[in-house]
C-alpha cells in the first residue's frame, strides 16, 4: 500500500506524468517570476516565503498571533516541501538559517524516487513515514480516475477526507514532531512531506493549535500554499488537461477542469476536515492533542514556552 501513496497524499504530483518530483520538469517556472538565487526575507511577517529555487512551498511559521496575544517567535520552526531538488545555492541558504533537524514525512519509496533531502552538513534527518491503508484507498480511485480523464470521479471533499485521515494515519509522526519542536536543541527545525501540501497541511494545523494560533489564522496559513505553488500548480493543470483532452478525444478548452481545479487549488474548508475530525473523535483540538497524540499539559506548556514570546 506504501508504495501507492505517494502519488496522492504526499505530493500531490500530476498521475502518471511527472511522478513525485522525478522525470522531467513542469514546462511552467516554479515562481512568479524566476528565481536566481536563494533569498530570507528580512523582515518576517506571519508566513514569510523563503525563496528557495528547489522547492517553492518553504516559509517560516514565525509572526503569527494567538488567541491569547502571544506571537510564535520567528526563525525558529519551517514548514516545506520535499528537500532532495535544493540547489547549491538554497542549501546555503539553510545553512544560513543555521537549521539544525528536518523532520521528513516521506516514505521510503519516495527517497527511493526522488533522492534524499539536500542539507546543510550541521542538519539532522528524522525519518518520520506516514502511511496508511484507508488513504491508500482514496489514492487508488483518485489515481485511477486522473489517469482516465474522469474526473467526475474526483470529489471535492476528497481533500478534507485527507486531512481527516491523517489526524489518525499520523499520529505518531504528529506527537513525535511537537516533542521535538519542543527540545530548543534541535531548533531551527523544519518538517515537509512532498509538496507540503496534506501531511504537512495537518502538521501545521496540529502544531499552531497547540501553540494556541486561532482557527481562522491557521486556514489562512494553509491557503499560502496556494499562492507559494501557483506556477507550479498551474503546470500540472495544463499537463492533466491535455491527457484528458487525448483520453477523450476533444480539444484542450473543451475539459471540464472544475473537479479538479478544485482538488488542486486549495480551500479553507479542506483543512477544516482535521478540525472537524478532532472535535468529532476527542471534542476538540485541545483533547486530541492532549489525548490523541498523548501529549500532557507540561509538555504543552513547556512548547509554548519554547515557540512563544
Amino acid at each position: 500500500m506504501n508504495l501507492i501513496i505517494i502519488y496522492l497524499i504526499c505530493a500531490i504530483s500530476v498521475f502518471g506524468l511527472t511522478g513525485c518530483g522525478g522525470g522531467e520538469p513542469p514546462a511552467v517556472d516554479s515562481a512568479a517570476e524566476p528565481i536566481t538565487e536563494a533569498r530570507v526575507d528580512s523582515d518576517p511577517a506571519p508566513g514569510p516565503q523563503i525563496r528557495l529555487e528547489g522547492q517553492p512551498n518553504f516559509r517560516d511559521l514565525g509572526g503569527y498571533q494567538t488567541i491569547g496575544g502571544r506571537t510564535v517567535k520567528p526563525g525558529e520552526i519551517y514548514r516545506s516541501g520535499e528537500l532532495s531538488h535544493l540547489t547549491d545555492e538554497d542549501v546555503a541558504a539553510l545553512e544560513e538559517l543555521q537549521i539544525r533537524t528536518v523532520f521528513n514525512f516521506l516514505l521510503p519509496e519516495e527517497i527511493e524516487k526522488n533522492g534524499p533531502d539536500r542539507l546543510p552538513e550541521s542538519a539532522r534527518e528524522s525519518l518520520q513515514p506516514i502511511s496508511g491503508e484507508q488513504a491508500a484507498k482514496q489514492t487508488m480511485m483518485v489515481t485511477s480516475a486522473i489517469k482516465a480523464g474522469e474526473f467526475e470521479k474526483v470529489p471535492p471533499e476528497i481533500n478534507p477526507e485527507f486531512h481527516r485521515l491523517l489526524l489518525e494515519e499520523g499520529t505518531d509522526q504528529y506527537a513525535a514532531l511537537l516533542r521535538e519542536a519542543a527540545d530548543p536543541a534541535n531548533r531551527p527545525l523544519i518538517y515537509h512531506c512532498s509538496h507540503g501540501v496534506h501531511r504537512t497541511g495537518t502538521a501545521t494545523a496540529i502544531l499552531l493549535s497547540a501553540l494556541g494560533v486561532p482557527w481562522e489564522t491557521i486556514r489562512e496559513e494553509y491557503l499560502l500554499t496556494n499562492e507559494y505553488r501557483q506556477e507550479e500548480v498551474e503546470a500540472q493543470l495544463a499537463r492533466i488537461r491535455q491527457m484528458a483532452a487525448e483520453k477523450q478525444g476533444i480539444a484542450p478548452e473543451d475539459v471540464d477542469m472544475s473537479n479538479v481545479d478544485a482538488f488542486y487549488i486549495l480551500e479553507g474548508s479542506y483543512i477544516d476536515g482535521t478540525l472537524e475530525q478532532a472535535i468529532a473523535d476527542y471534542g476538540s483540538m485541545e483533547s486530541y492533542i492532549r489525548d490523541g497524540l498523548g501529549l500532557t499539559d507540561d509538555e504543552v506548556e513547556n512548547l509554548r514556552a519554547q515557540l512563544l514570546e
